[in-house]
């Protein structure tokens, strides 16, 4: 077993605190720039989590029916459900990776309404009984990768976007789908406090080239781990695009929007020269503050042996997706 190293009361800042650009949070922490280093700052927040684990969870959600196709299917190893669903980014309920769990359970989801429209000629809005019955229904197994160089390996379950975008009709114009999440400040504190929610414009806003979005990978998430999305992972629909860094992941989504023109991006516009508009997974390009060339990926184990692995090229997923960025610069379009 390895020793662990002493952890500092000033160790102990989640990571997620870390990423902020926003210099009034850093300020309001008392951190200056020689503070912002990941290695202690992953540590420091995972053992965060670890000590805040029994705090109460959202509810579970309703079993869902689904199918098993072999090609998606996997032989990695699960990350527990406890920490899929324990451990998350979710600024609108607060910073630290417990906070959603804990703060999320007031979220409605039922009823909700997606609504489909732009450069399109059938303009769609789905219910909530509409995301869990219009379209059959998979579970995925894949690899998830955060920016923060943590990953994960989860059971999602859902549907091909590709197969929701076909039915509305993109134009000849479409180029681009535009994602916007909930706006809610009444129940998603870090929506209505800039201070609790990162110092993030909301609502959360995220893009994807139409032929990212049609990509068979590319799935629009209702469950994990057999059930119906928990609040804390962006219930009741979320998009799952598995070789991006996970903040591609918009969470709670109302409207999905086909345009000509690239559309905002939340990160990209808090920290541009941090956060593309791309966000492939690729560990020869460096976050400004940290390696990309390896993760922690959050196992069965407990702190002492977070296994620490090498970070693939488009999060393992090259020979699928490669081909959508031929003669695209990586490194300026990160």
């Amino acid at each position: 077993m390895k020793k662990l190293s002493r952890l500092t009361e000033a160790d102990v800042t989640p990571e997620s605190v870390f990423m902020m650009k926003r210099r009034q949070v850093l300020q309001a922490l008392g951190l200056g720039a020689a503070a912002l280093s990941l290695p202690h700052a992953a540590q420091a927040d995972l053992l965060s989590w670890f000590k805040g684990n029994d705090r109460p969870p959202a509810p579970a959600g309703k079993p869902l029916e689904f199918t098993k196709p072999a090609q998606w299917q996997s032989s990695l190893a699960l990350t527990p459900e406890d920490k899929v669903t324990g451990y998350n980014n979710f600024y609108e309920f607060g910073l630290d990776k417990a906070d959603p769990a804990a703060n999320a359970g007031s979220l409605p989801t039922n009823p909700w309404q997606l609504k489909i429209d732009g450069e399109v000629a059938k303009p769609l809005t789905l219910d909530y009984d509409d995301l869990h019955k219009r379209f059959p229904l998979e579970e995925r197994i894949y690899r998830m990768r955060c920016v923060e160089a943590w990953s994960m390996v989860v059971p999602w379950i859902g549907f091909p976007l590709a197969k929701l975008l076909a039915q509305v009709e993109p134009t000849s114009r479409a180029r681009y789908v535009a994602f916007k999440t909930l706006y809610a400040p009444e129940v998603m504190p870090g929506q209505k406090d800039r201070f609790i929610g990162g110092g993030l414009e909301y609502p959360y806003v995220e893009g994807l080239r139409i032929d990212e979005a049609m990509h068979p990978l590319t799935l629009l998430t209702v469950g994990v781990y057999g059930k119906a999305l928990p609040p804390q992972n962006g219930a009741p629909v979320r998009l799952t695009v598995p070789w991006k860094y996970g903040f591609k992941g918009i969470k709670s989504i109302v409207s999905i929007t086909l345009t000509e023109q690239q559309p905002p991006t939340t990160w990209n516009l808090s920290a541009s020269n941090e956060y593309g508009f791309f966000a492939n997974v690729n560990p020869h390009v460096d976050h400004p503050r940290w390696s990309q060339a390896s993760e922690r990926f959050i196992g069965s184990g407990g702190i002492l042996d977070v296994k620490r692995q090498p970070t693939l090229l488009f999060n393992g997923y090259a020979e699928q997706v490669a081909s959508l960025y031929h003669g695209l610069d990586l490194r300026e379009n990160f």
